[in-house]
């Protein structure tokens, strides 16, 4: 039987990966998009089993019609708190108004439930709005993966390549999970089509630690990465709180001061996942951070040249 997905968010970098996941299987797709944005129809426009409706996140009438006669609706969208609270308030009413049987959040991330209050601004977000899926009544998935692999390879500045050094706060032994988009993406739409998944599925493509990342690193270029302390997940909260402060980038959604309260969050094992369940849907050959590392390294020659010196 068919099953029929919305997906709000679709033109993001995940949204496209969760789109293209899900048509590997028996699903018919509706694209949510603003009316006047133009990207939807240049992505699936071509696509036969792709329909693309049109809503504002303030036309509850509108957003409501374009959820109806879905099995599930799918967030990926990608922001702040108009985004991540106001706009999934809006998409969770109208799936609620419109008998939507389903709701998978965007939130893939690590653990945010446990998080200490002011730690992370983009997980408390969605705890926040984790208290309006919990009283809803429509059936709720969320899908927690740690961090995105994807990260490693530049924009989370864990891995000082050039100066071949592994970051590490606090200690270098406390377990990191990772998954890559791609995984991440397949869990969702397995998710998706499974009127059976639980509250949470946690997923980790990887579990790594500082001290393992570092000896990846010297088996994959031939020269030793050191761990390097750099102080401890209190002062690196501190730190992040007054670059904050500081920062014109309030509204953005990663800014630095951001990464390094992602780092506070993971380092500290608040974050971290306890229930993973990746064999739920089978045995797979996850992506491990390894695998991302030696891609990185054979994808930009300057890089491994100079993490290998």
């Amino acid at each position: 039987m068919t099953t029929s997905v919305l997906v709000a968010g679709a033109t993001g970098d995940l949204g496209q990966r969760i789109v293209r996941e899900l048509l590997t299987h028996d699903t018919r797709i509706r694209v949510l998009t603003r009316p006047g944005s133009a990207s939807a129809a240049g992505l699936y426009a071509a696509n036969d089993r792709v329909d693309i409706v049109t809503a504002e996140y303030l036309d509850h009438a509108a957003l409501t019609q374009a959820v109806s006669a879905s099995d599930v609706v799918v967030s990926a969208v990608s922001g702040t708190r108009p985004v991540i609270v106001d706009a999934q308030r809006a998409l969770l009413a109208a799936a609620v108004a419109a008998d939507v049987p389903r709701f998978i959040p965007s939130d893939y991330s690590s653990d945010y439930r446990q998080i200490a209050l002011g730690t992370n601004r983009n997980f408390e977000l969605r705890r926040e709005f984790a208290a309006d899926l919990d009283a809803a009544p429509i059936k709720v998935t969320s899908v927690l993966n740690g961090a995105f692999a994807d990260m490693l390879t530049g924009t989370a500045p864990m891995i000082a390549f050039g100066r071949r050094k592994v970051m590490y706060w606090s200690s270098a032994d406390q377990i990191l999970d990772f998954t890559t988009k791609d995984d991440v993406a397949r869990v969702v739409a397995l998710v998706a089509l499974d009127p059976d998944a639980p509250r949470v599925v946690e997923i980790a493509g990887d579990r790594v630690t500082a001290r393992s990342v570092a000896q990846t690193m010297s088996e994959l270029t031939g020269t030793k990465f050191t761990l390097q302390w750099a102080g401890t997940t209190g002062t690196l909260s501190a730190m992040a709180k007054g670059v904050r402060r500081l920062s014109k980038s309030e509204d953005a959604t990663f800014p630095a001061w951001q990464g390094m309260q992602y780092f506070v969050s993971m380092f500290s094992g608040q974050a971290q996942l306890h229930h993973v369940d990746n064999d739920r849907y089978g045995v797979h050959a996850w992506t491990t951070v390894r695998d991302v590392l030696a891609a990185h390294l054979a994808s930009q020659p300057d890089v491994a040249a100079a993490a290998g010196k």
